[in-house]
């Protein structure tokens, strides 16, 4: 008698994790696919966070994705760290390999120009200046993916200015930073604007900047994907704008963490959006 196969097992970790969007998406590609396995949220703190990571491939774990607030940590507790995730400093996908080895990844980046690419077709990151507002983690992963696209100038704003000048000095010349107050500024002449902070984000503070600069020949893109249509994307609507929800990247980010888990190559189409706003 063969033995049976064994049940592919991926997951995401965070805390809180009820609301990630995450095992709708999976759930769909597994069900479409025809795939025998499981995508599971769990609830980890940051203190048991090294010991889950160290356990699961021993339960049947292939990986994990990981999201907030475990990014910069799991990338500490990685044995193998891929470039992209090395230079954006954080990871949110998680392989372990045959030997158990925790191999980190971060795909935010990748989800992120995917998006563009399909939703903006014509959009190019060397067209002109990109303009970008907010710079934690999200903005570091928008910022190297600029950067490997072919930007010329990403011009970069934060509440709290000193943490631009932090990405400032660690992705170099390139960046450009602005005063909170200068972001009507920052907007002029802009070919790409992208809000990587959470303003706008139903339960979150309205974002309250200076919308006048923009540019109706700019694409503009918000992170945030509760509401689909921001103030942001709804003002740059309104001026004529090419605009791309955060939603895309969600969606694209998690697709090669399938492909590894789960060995086959998902697709993002209007279907699964669908399947993760139902």
């Amino acid at each position: 008698m063969s033995a049976l196969k064994r049940i592919p097992l991926a997951g995401v970790i965070g805390s809180p994790i009820a609301h990630s969007k995450s095992p709708r998406i999976f759930k769909h590609w597994l069900t479409k696919l025809g795939i025998p396995g499981y995508y599971i949220p769990m609830e980890v703190s940051s203190v048991d966070l090294e010991d889950a990571l160290r356990h699961l491939p021993q339960l049947g774990f292939s990986g994990v994705n990981v999201t907030i607030p475990h990014k910069e940590h799991a990338l500490g507790l990685a044995d193998q760290v891929s470039d992209r995730a090395a230079v954006i400093g954080s990871a949110n996908t998680i392989t372990f390999l045959a030997d158990g080895k925790i191999y980190a990844d971060n795909t935010d980046g990748y989800g992120f120009v995917e998006n563009l690419k399909q939703n903006a077709p014509t959009w190019k990151a060397g067209a002109g200046p990109a303009a970008i507002l907010g710079a934690g983690g999200a903005a570091r992963a928008v910022i190297a993916s600029f950067i490997e696209s072919g930007a010329a100038e990403i011009r970069l704003a934060n509440r709290t200015r000193s943490r631009a000048d932090a990405l400032r000095r660690e992705f170099g010349i390139k960046v450009k930073v602005f005063d909170w107050v200068q972001v009507g500024n920052m907007l002029d002449g802009a070919k790409t604007v992208v809000n990587a902070t959470s303003l706008g984000m139903v339960g979150k503070s309205e974002m309250r900047v200076p919308l006048d600069g923009l540019s109706k020949d700019a694409v503009v893109t918000d992170l945030v994907y509760a509401p689909l249509e921001t103030p942001l994307l709804a003002h740059a609507n309104s001026i004529g704008c090419e605009t791309v929800d955060g939603l895309g990247m969600l969606l694209y980010q998690a697709a090669p963490g399938f492909e590894r888990w789960f060995g086959m190559t998902p697709t993002v189409d209007d279907a699964l959006r669908t399947a993760v706003l139902r």
